[in-house]
């Protein structure tokens, strides 16, 4: 019976293993063999953020692990002055090749800044993103989860939201129409956050634990990118002087039209590491553009 029962778990773990996937533990010496690997940087200004900031090419780092074991980590930096002119936003994409399936992050979330004062209304990402062909147009897919330690967008107080969105209209004349969750207190530390889109439903997790469902219209119709960024809603600190900010990432996943949980997603990466995969990559091409601009 034991052998019968063994077998049927194999058999049943086998799908999720033989889909294709895309995995990066940001093992990469440099941000520029993190480049070679497919991901863009961001340098194009323009909007989320601050108007007149610019995006930080030098801002995205790989480092070493501070609780050691060899590992390492992708770090986003942000950092300010207080003035538009002196605010550097960090923002980093991967291929527009992704639709339905599961997807997930280890991310550590920061409540203040690592230096300078405090208070800024900063946001701290991962998430799935198309270009937006045209204001209001309806072809658009994205779906965010978004950290903001110091509250934002009309809210005071650390926040996690999940958002799903239909299309939007870019600042100055900023409308939406998205479906939005959000998760009042802090989140200061690592998290694991799981993302599903399957069967005209979009369902986030953090830390294995349902958080929010969506659907309907705000189903993602279109390929998106993967994403990662970190930016200044406001600059809002309640002193002056040079401020900067972090986020880390200690891995990304997804598989391709499978959806996992997240114990089977954690058993995944656990597995991908064990066998010692840093990088891969099955999933498809779709010969689109990647613009990382958004």
């Amino acid at each position: 019976m034991r052998s019968l029962l063994l077998c049927l778990c194999s058999a049943l773990a086998l799908p999720a293993q033989a889909q294709a996937l895309f995995f990066d533990d940001f093992s990469h010496a440099d941000a520029k063999a993190l480049s070679s690997a497919g991901w863009t940087i961001r340098t194009q200004t323009g909007w989320p953020g601050v108007a007149g900031a610019r995006w930080w090419h030098e801002g995205v780092q790989l480092v070493a692990d501070p609780a050691g074991g060899g590992n390492r980590l992708l770090r986003l930096r942000a950092a300010s002055d207080g003035t538009p002119a002196g605010t550097r936003q960090t923002q980093l994409c991967h291929a527009r090749k992704y639709l339905e399936g599961t997807y997930a992050a280890r991310v550590r979330f920061s409540d203040a800044p690592v230096t300078g004062p405090d208070g800024d209304a900063i946001v701290q990402t991962f998430y799935l993103i198309s270009p937006l062909k045209a204001p209001k147009h309806p072809d658009y897919s994205e779906a965010d989860f978004e950290y903001l330690p110091n509250g934002g967008w009309g809210a005071s107080g650390p926040a996690l939201y999940a958002t799903t969105w239909e299309t939007f209209i870019p600042a100055p004349n900023f409308w939406k129409d998205n479906q939005y969750d959000r998760l009042a207190g802090t989140q200061q530390g690592w998290h694991t956050l799981v993302l599903q889109i399957a069967k005209g439903k979009v369902d986030y997790f953090l830390d294995g634990k349902p958080y929010a469902r969506h659907g309907g219209d705000y189903y993602p119709e279109v390929p998106m990118s993967i994403n990662f960024n970190l930016w200044f809603s406001e600059l809002t600190a309640s002193g002056k002087g040079a401020r900067e900010y972090h986020e880390d990432v200690d891995w990304v996943l997804h598989v391709k039209d499978a959806i996992l949980s997240p114990a089977e997603v954690s058993a995944q990466v656990a597995a991908l590491r064990a066998k010692g995969v840093g990088r891969e990559d099955s999933v498809p091409g779709r010969n689109l553009p990647s613009p990382c601009d958004l």
